[in-house]
């Protein structure tokens, strides 16, 4: 296994809830390192772009709405093979299927907000890394 970095983001209904650090300590425990962190308030242009592979997809439309509802929390997390580790600790997209003390099993509210997005892959997590950040604000 390798070093490998994903990108995390803890969605609104989360945020909301205020488990930015309840969320961030499961995935420390997990072995997951945060090298870069930032706040933001999305616009609704900015969501279309990050999710525009779901562009034809029927909750494209709502997924853009929630995510443009409130803050989120963009994040790096590095650790070996970090992309798959980082799926098995958010759980299953659906809660209702998660596994126990995922994270989506204990915190996600339903399957639309369901608290946390991860990158499903090394190639997407490049990309959608590139979109949040710049190089050189990803601490080693």
């Amino acid at each position: 296994m390798s070093i490998q970095r994903t990108l995390s983001i803890i969605k609104p209904d989360a945020t909301r809830r205020n488990l930015t650090r309840v969320i961030n300590e499961h995935l420390k425990r997990s072995g997951l390192k945060v090298v870069a962190q930032k706040r933001l308030l999305l616009t609704k242009a900015q969501a279309a772009k990050f999710y525009e592979v779901h562009a034809e997809r029927p909750f494209f439309s709502e997924l853009c709405e929630y995510m443009t509802s409130g803050q989120v929390v963009v994040q790096v997390l590095q650790a070996e093979d970090a992309v798959s580790l980082n799926r098995k600790v958010m759980g299953a997209t659906n809660p209702e299927e998660a596994e126990a003390g995922s994270i989506r099993a204990e915190y996600a509210l339903n399957i639309t907000e369901n608290s946390v997005h991860g990158s499903d892959s090394l190639e997407n997590a490049r990309i959608e890394i590139a979109f949040f950040f710049a190089e050189f604000e990803l601490v080693v």
